[in-house]
């Protein structure tokens, strides 16, 4: 009975001088954390837990460089606090300013990056390898094209030199510029011919047309399908440059007709400064992906880009505001060109934590074949794609007829 009485108060002493072990080691450790956060020192955890992710790159050529770019904006991975080395692209220098085109070099690790990218076609792989060029010369500008009274609406307008027609109609119709209450801008976005030898050279023409209407801006580069993606880049930074003060913009194809009424109107009523400045309207898509079939249009092989697409506004048509237009440009940095120019507006907007809205007013994939030659229809949108010259005159005459009757 004594030795089992001698155990129980062994360990009594033990269980005590345990929980004064413990008790001693938190105030110790409180006191001592409560020191470090007075001194403005962080904790530094454990070396083997790493704050930043390192996941693997992926394997797709767009997605791998967008990994590695968005590492270079990260600085506490740019600053070598975190294990394993991170390989920056050349889209920017340190100071993120885009590369000249007299110093752009091809980017030569598409070439071997991309399994598949000798059977691509040739248009697919010069985009690859020169991804990275943002810098072109302007071959004709428009400096004053927004001075005096603060541009409204600011029509920009994607097109090519051949396309006149569309151009004049465009002038003649929803395009024309105003002034006094509401004033509305116009220009036309174009490059090169994409293939001078197989064109006529319709430059001169291009330079008379530009003298003539004040309304040309155009860039040396290949003004091809994978190049618009850079056209919207240059007009971005175009607009910070000569038209920051614009209020909206409307940036489309040069096919498309614009109930410019209805639009003006619409905007009008958007006065809150928060909804102005995070305006940006459309047709959206949703839960979209690349098309993986070669034949069509806006391919994208499985090598260059994998995953799913962000919401992002039909390209025939959107509209956002300049301070969209400038927080788009500034976001641009940090990713990278992707070849179909309105998926990749959707990245940016992503990018900075916003989505597209989506506006029933803007049909990029046109109205019913019963509902187009009902003029009526046309008064409560403000976006239809394609139209022809021809058939934007005719809409156009005949909303402003004072015979209509709806």
């Amino acid at each position: 009975m004594n030795m089992m009485k001698k155990k129980a108060l062994l360990w009594l002493v033990c269980a005590v001088i345990g929980n004064l072990f413990v008790f001693f080691t938190m105030q110790l450790s409180r006191g001592f954390s409560s020191s470090i956060k007075k001194r403005g020192t962080p904790i530094i955890p454990a070396s083997d837990v790493p704050f930043w992710r390192m996941d693997e790159p992926p394997k797709a050529y767009w997605n791998r460089e967008q990994w590695r770019l968005e590492r270079s904006y990260n600085p506490i991975l740019v600053n070598g606090s975190q294990k394993g080395s991170v390989t920056a692209v050349s889209k920017h220098d340190a100071n993120n300013s885009a590369p000249d085109v007299l110093s752009c070099e091809p980017n030569v690790r598409a070439t071997t990056e991309v399994g598949d990218f000798e059977t691509l076609p040739q248009s697919f792989r010069d985009f690859l390898l020169y991804q990275n060029c943002q810098t072109f010369p302007q071959l004709i500008d428009q400096p004053r094209k927004c001075a005096g009274h603060r541009p409204f609406l600011l029509f920009a307008i994607k097109s090519v030199i051949a396309h006149f027609d569309r151009r004049q109609a465009i002038r003649e119709s929803w395009g024309a510029e105003t002034s006094g209450n509401v004033t509305v801008r116009r220009v036309f976005l174009l490059g090169r011919p994409a293939n001078p030898d197989l064109e006529p050279n319709l430059q001169h023409l291009l330079d008379l047309e530009s003298k003539r209407y004040s309304d040309i801006l155009q860039w040396d580069f290949r003004d091809s399908f994978f190049n618009l993606t850079l056209k919207e880049l240059l007009f971005l930074k175009w607009v910070e440059q000569r038209c920051s003060d614009v209020r909206f913009i409307f940036k489309g194809d040069d096919d498309v007709f614009v109930n410019t009424d209805r639009t003006v109107a619409l905007l009008s009523n958007i006065t809150a400064p928060d909804k102005v400045q995070n305006l940006f309207l459309g047709d959206v898509i949703v839960n979209a992906g690349p098309h993986r079939d070669k034949k069509v249009k806006y391919y994208i092989p499985e090598s260059v880009f994998e995953g799913a697409y962000p919401p992002y506004a039909g390209g025939g048509g959107y509209v956002y505001s300049g301070e969209m237009a400038r927080r788009i440009h500034q976001v641009s940095r940090q990713v990278m060109q992707f070849p179909i120019d309105d998926v990749y507006v959707g990245m940016c907007l992503r990018r900075m934590g916003f989505a597209p809205t989506k506006n029933s007013g803007f049909r990029t994939f046109d109205i019913s074949e019963k509902e187009r030659n009902n003029i009526c229809v046309y008064r409560d949108l403000i976006l239809v794609h394609p139209r022809n010259p021809h058939e934007m005159m005719d809409i156009w005459k005949s909303l402003h007829s004072p015979n209509l009757k709806c």
